[in-house]
């Protein structure tokens, strides 16, 4: 009786360890919970493009969040090398004054509130290449921009930034550093 009563209990002890098939559980390399900022984002990164980039919004979008204090201009790891290279540029010509990109481009604003991502859309013709359109609010105004994205290395990074009726981003910068 005791060797049925000790196996009945490792048996029900191994059946609480193995998974049931039932619930939820995140993909392995899902990022983990991490707060809205640079670590968030950096994660995300690694694990693609569509992760990328609503944890580039998530910033926005939840009060109180903050990407802390900025690297140097031309040194953002979110934006890949020649975005970064344009921006560094940018900023190296104004000596001081103000820089053509003198907003952020992820949110298209100087400031955000009332932040809400509707949409997020990410296509891709090649493992190193993507695109996100993207579709957001801010301050009550509904916003429509296109992300190119870069993997350059483990990390996807914006190498673009595309909004309807102006230049693109690079566009802007390299006719600024000209």
């Amino acid at each position: 009786m005791r060797h049925v009563l000790i196996a009945a209990a490792v048996f029900v002890g191994l059946a609480a360890c193995s998974p049931s098939g039932e619930g939820t559980s995140e993909p392995a390399d899902a990022p983990a919970a991490l707060p809205p900022g640079r670590p968030a984002i950096y994660e995300a990164a690694r694990v693609g493009p569509e992760e990328f980039v609503r944890a580039l919004y998530a910033v926005h979008a939840t009060p109180g969040a903050s990407m802390g204090e900025p690297p140097r201009p031309g040194q953002e790891p979110i934006y890949g090398r020649m975005l970064n290279a344009m921006i560094g540029a940018d900023f190296a010509k104004a000596a001081g004054g103000v820089p053509t990109l003198n907003h952020d481009p992820i949110c298209d604003c100087q400031d955000s509130g009332d932040f809400t991502l509707v949409s997020v859309t990410v296509t891709s013709s090649d493992p190193q290449t993507a695109e996100a359109a993207v579709v957001f609010t801010n301050m009550g105004e509904t916003k429509r921009q296109t992300l190119k994205l870069v993997k350059e290395g483990p990390m996807w990074r914006v190498s673009d930034v595309l909004v309807p009726g102006r230049p693109a981003l690079t566009e802007q910068l390299m006719a600024a550093i000209s």
